[in-house]
């Protein structure tokens, strides 16, 4: 029996009911809050998920990624990992480089990790003494907003120029997180001759010296009686300044300058990195922003700067935003408030059609109420707009509504059969429903709650979903109990009353007691007269749902990220490429867009390419792994813009494999990979790492995989990061070297300086730093400068390098990666999900035969991570989700039923929402996926809302007549409320249903649980609950029996009992019991299956032979005379 309300709580509705404007005050307050709240929400497409790091990079000039992983990282790690917070920590050692980071714990002061990691760091004092000192640095997360292209016929140089002045617009405005690309900073070079250094007698160390001194000028002082300043030297900063500077004078009054023994040049701005939109060149600048800035605002304006700057442009020359989030943010938000509104006018038209107008009127109200009361929360919480929160709101649009719709139609029926006074009738329903409606709230948001202990990428990813539930239906149950009774109560003053506007509801509803009376009625005495049947019926369907998913007719896909519609394609070229041979890849990959983009016209009437921009000197988006040693002349990428994915009949998958087939690689490409955007966190698709061997073995493992994969066409963008290196000569003096006087550290420098030049001054220049470098010529350094390369000795004499070192040549790897001290080697990749069915068979035929064969063949161990690790992890932690949300709910019904077994009875209805859902999945073809997961944990509070109210209402009535009338007329009494808040909700969510757009199809898998699971629910309560409650009054008789028998007051009755007590219990043990806890039963086959059966017939047997011997023992007492 549910449990009253207290006496305090009971005054307070009573207070909010009677008085005149408290009601109404707390409306307006709420409704003020929320219209405030509003404006000033942000708008995302996704929930930032801001992953908290600490880096820390080390600076090693000349030193392989070997020497760097052994002598900084591994020395380094240890201590960096034994930092406390730290939950991972990753480490890259390249050429010249060593790179680890940490990332510490959700929640984490990063403060406080910074001085711990900082603090680590200093206590190591075992670094090579060449290196530089260990660089400390927060990770400082940024969002795209916007990329701006300036392009046209004109120069680099004057497009670098509109560059500088677009960025100083956007700082004037107060964008400040901009990054330019395609342009490089001023570099003068100066080139050297070796002969010319013998020739001179000088060094390239003193060269640089001297034109460092000369290229800045340096104040001296002030002269205060003549009101001047005065600077020593001249700035010598152009090639011709600095051919002129004097390195020397001579003693016949002669001078060596810097252009007598080198040649000095200016290299352009486009000289690294160049970008090209067609055959013009362009320059780039991404936009981004930090986690407490709006995207749409910031895109504003940069289109409003962009819009400023180009009507002073030269004719030909555009500025352009390419990857917009403004359009793509407010589009997807459109398709959710479109359907969310659309949701509303079903909710209020189903209202309106089964209760008055006036009491329909005050029922919806608390729609707007409850959710502009849970922006206000929103708002103050922090959370933005976004496909998560905006999908949560949608959600409870019906939800919101079911605490009204109880109250309300329990205050109606009060005025209508009891003949209570309008004012009696709203505070006594208030306060009768209460208790049912609170707890069933209550289980909903402990559901909702439940999805909280999900944690990492995608725990932040719904994170803002159970906040905004949970906002709204506190607000719900407020709009509830301290403003609808007042409203319900004047509205009842009418309900008498015959009014025009009320003729659909009267017809409705007398065609609903009909059906009800005529046959629901009987049906419900059916139920209960055959509930053993009816529940067996219903187990049945339970199962051949279950069959449909074992046997994989409903496929299962972790997380489907909606793309973004942009491709990037990036390429490497082979040692030995120059810059010319990577220009002509990247026109490749412009010919092969363009050509595709027709044919894809023809085939479809529409190209899809809006907006095309290719580079060279590096990669775009996500690069390349293990282009660490190329250089950037070998470097080159096309990033591709396509239209709205809902304006295409293709994915960008299938883009992306027809253009792979399109391109005609370069003989000397050494890579060529594709890749699609995604929307959302998460890693790659495919993920491979492979660990506990040799470098040599993890490099031979991720071939062979490459190898294996190059098998499917829905495979792309494989790539490992571990890319082989540069040779490494490594040098030692000689008996001769050390003869002359030389020694390693010396030599060290000297041969740094010429293999790799020196800064020998840096300067301002305009927004950029400009430097002049002392060089070699280029082609001095080639394969034999060993033999070519001379050197001066102590005594002034010139020998050859060869002469004065030994050589030996070391073969490796460009990159070391570890991951919390382990070495390994990852093999990444995409899987197109444009088939689920075939993603899933690629996925096990990985796990199943690729690995394991890989593995015993070269002896390596593997696992999966991105993707595949993140669903291991999601999933164990919404099963504990799932645990923690029965048991919450258990204990409040438990409160609130003041029973331990009628729980049972309500929670029993929570497995049957898997029929709907996987009936659901299968009839829509839609995969099952983290978002099912998540709307089976929120349904589990939702589907036994109903359950609550029909179990209460029986309970209630059963305090003056039998159970089963008690059953029969509940379930009559409650079909109204029941069947529309069910209704409601499921028509809350409908035109998402149905919704076609690209963009909201990774929510259907939510919709299609709640709708269906919610829908075959409220089907299953009005079955399942009643032949339960049923069922349960027959087991408690039993029950009751035997605790009669066992106090029976002849002893051979109570001996059989207790034998037949202790013989159920002990088989119980022997089967069953063992079964579940060592999964095989002590007698029979292993299997939980065949032990129930076990146990289920001996327990029939053993009551049989009990009730045989007792039978024949009356029998012979009664043949004895006996009574």
């Amino acid at each position: 029996m549910a449990r009253g309300i207290p006496p305090a709580a009971g005054g307070i509705l009573s207070y909010f009911t009677r008085h005149r404007t408290a009601a109404n005050l707390l409306l307006v307050v709420m409704v003020v809050l929320g219209l405030a709240a509003a404006p000033n929400m942000r708008a995302q497409f996704f929930p930032d998920v801001v992953v908290e790091t600490v880096s820390v990079s080390v600076e090693w000039e000349g030193a392989g990624a070997e020497d760097v992983d052994a002598a900084i990282v591994q020395v380094l790690e240890p201590t960096l990992l034994a930092v406390e917070g730290v939950e991972t920590g990753t480490s890259s050692s390249s050429e010249g480089r060593a790179s680890i980071t940490l990332e510490f714990e959700p929640g984490w002061d990063m403060g406080r990790a910074a001085d711990d990691v900082q603090s680590a760091v200093d206590l190591i004092t075992t670094l090579p003494e060449a290196s530089e000192e260990p660089s400390v640095s927060r990770g400082a997360w940024r969002d795209r907003v916007t990329d701006v292209v300036i392009t046209g016929p004109v120069g680099s140089e004057q497009l670098g120029r509109f560059a500088d002045e677009f960025v100083s617009r956007l700082f004037e405005v107060g964008v400040t997180r901009t990054t330019l690309r395609g342009v490089s900073a001023p570099e003068t070079i100066v080139e050297v001759p070796s002969v010319n250094l013998m020739a001179y007698d000088i060094t390239m160390a003193e060269i640089a010296a001297r034109v460092g001194f000369e290229v800045n000028a340096t104040p001296a002082g002030d002269v205060a009686g003549a009101n001047s300043r005065v600077r020593t030297g001249v700035e010598k900063r152009s090639a011709a300044d600095v051919a002129g500077i004097v390195l020397r004078t001579n003693a016949d009054g002669s001078t060596l300058t810097v252009g007598d023994i080198a040649t000095v040049r200016t290299e352009g701005i486009a000289r690294e990195r160049s970008y090209f939109v067609g055959d013009d060149p362009a320059i780039s600048i991404r936009v981004d922003r930090s986690a407490s800035g709006d995207a749409i605002g910031i895109q504003t304006t940069v289109e409003e700067v962009a819009r400023e700057m180009q009507a002073s442009l030269p004719e030909g020359v555009s500025v352009d935003l390419i990857r917009t989030r403004s359009e793509l943010i407010s589009a997807r938000l459109n398709i959710l408030l479109e359907n969310g509104l659309m949701g509303l006018v079903l909710v209020v038209a189903l209202l309106f059609l089964f209760l008055n107008t006036r009491i329909a009127f005050w029922v919806a109200a608390g729609i707007p109420v409850a959710m502009l009361a849970a922006i206000a929360f929103m708002y103050i919480a922090g959370l933005t707009f976004n496909m998560i929160s905006l999908f949560a709101l949608i959600i409870t649009l019906g939800i919101v509504v079911d605490d009204a719709i109880v109250v309300g139609e329990h205050a109606d029926a009060r005025a209508r059969k009891l003949g209570e006074g309008p004012m009696v009738a709203a505070e006594n329903a208030a306060q009768r429903m209460a208790m049912p409606v609170f707890s069933a709230t209550l289980t909903t948001l402990i559901a909702f709650f439940g999805l909280t202990v999900l944690s990492g990428r995608f725990g932040s990813l719904i994170s803002d979903m159970p906040f905004t539930v949970i906002a709204v239906l506190l607000a719900s149950l407020v709009e509830c109990f301290l403003i609808l009774p007042n409203h319900m109560a004047h509205a009842l003053t009418h309900s008498g009353e015959r009014h025009w506007y009320d003729a659909p509801s009267r017809m409705v509803n007398r065609g609903f007691i009909r059906v009800r009376e005529r046959l629901f009625r009987p049906a419900m005495r059916f139920v209960v007269w055959a509930r053993y049947p009816v529940l067996a019926l219903m187990l049945l369907a339970l199962a051949s749902q279950l069959a449909v998913f074992a046997r994989g007719d409903v496929n299962w896909r972790f997380f489907n990220a909606p793309e973004q519609g942009s491709v990037t394609g990036n390429f490497a070229m082979a040692p030995g490429a120059e810059r010319a041979d990577s220009l002509e890849m990247m026109r490749e990959l412009q010919r092969a867009t363009e050509a595709l983009g027709q044919e894809y016209e023809q085939k479809h009437g529409r190209n899809p390419i809006s907006y095309v921009i290719a580079e060279i000197g590096g990669n775009a988006g996500r690069g390349l792994a293990g282009t660490e040693s190329k250089d950037a002349d070998q470097l080159g990428a096309i990033s591709i813009e396509l239209i709205d994915a809902d304006l295409r009949p293709y994915s960008s998958f299938a883009f992306v494999a027809d253009l792979q087939k399109a391109v005609v690689a370069h003989p000397l490409a050494e890579t060529v990979s594709f890749r699609g955007a995604r929307s959302g966190p998460g890693g790659d698709a495919l993920d491979v790492q492979f660990y506990g061997a040799t470098a040599e073995q993890l490099k031979a493992a991720s071939q062979a995989l490459k190898q294996a994969l190059s098998a499917y066409s829905e495979v792309s963008a494989v790539e490992d990061d571990m890319a082989y290196d540069k040779d490494e000569l490594i040098l030692d003096l000689t008996p001769q070297g050390q003869a002359l006087g030389f020694d390693i550290d010396a030599l060290g420098r000297v041969l740094r300086n010429r293999l790799g030049g020196m800064t020998a001054a840096e300067y301002p220049d305009g927004p950029r730093s400009a430097e002049i470098r002392v060089e070699l010529p280029e082609d001095e350094l080639t394969a034999d400068f060993l033999e070519g390369m001379q050197l001066r000795t102590p005594s002034g004499s010139y020998v050859p390098l060869a002469e004065l070192v030994s050589v030996e040549r070391r073969a490796g790897f460009s990159t070391v990666r570890r991951e919390n001290g382990l070495r390994l080697i990852s093999v990444t990749g995409d899987i197109s999900e444009d088939n689920p069915a075939r993603a899933q068979e690629i996925i096990e035929a990985l796990e199943g035969d690729i690995l394991p064969r890989i593995a015993s063949e070269l002896q390596v161990e593997w696992r999966l991570s991105g993707l595949s690790e993140q669903e291991d992890t999601f999933l164990k932690e919404a099963r504990l989700g799932l645990i923690l949300t029965m048991t919450g709910i258990y204990l409040v019904l438990a409160w609130v039923f003041s029973s331990w077994t009628r729980p049972l009875v309500v929670m029993a209805i929570i497995p049957f929402g898997l029929v709907g859902t996987i009936y659901g999945h299968h009839q829509w073809g839609v995969p099952m996926s983290i978002f099912t997961i998540v709307g089976l944990i929120g349904m589990s509070g939702i589907i036994i809302n109903d359950s609550i109210v029909l179990v209460t209402t029986v309970d209630d009535y059963a305090k003056e007549r039998g159970l089963i009338p008690s059953i029969i007329d509940g379930a009559a009494d409650r079909l109204r409320p029941i069947m529309l808040t069910t209704l409601t909700t499921v028509l809350g969510l409908a035109p998402l249903l149905f919704e076609r757009s690209q963009q909201a199809q990774f929510l259907k898998p939510t919709v299609i649980t709640l709708v269906y699971g919610l829908g075959f629910g409220m089907v299953m309560v009005l079955l399942v609950v009643p032949a339960l409650m049923a069922m349960q009054q027959d087991v408690a008789r039993q029950f009751a029996a035997l605790r009669h028998g066992l106090r029976f007051r002849q002893a051979p009755v109570r001996l059989a009992l207790t034998l037949a007590v202790g013989g159920i219990l002990g088989w119980f043990v022997v089967t069953l019991g063992a079964a579940l806890t060592t999964g095989a039963a002590l007698v029979g086959a292993p299997g939980t299956g065949p032990a129930l059966g076990l146990f289920i017939a001996g327990s029939v047997l053993i009551s049989l032979l009990v009730f045989a011997v007792m039978a024949i023992g009356q029998m012979r007492r009664q043949g004895a005379g006996q009574p």
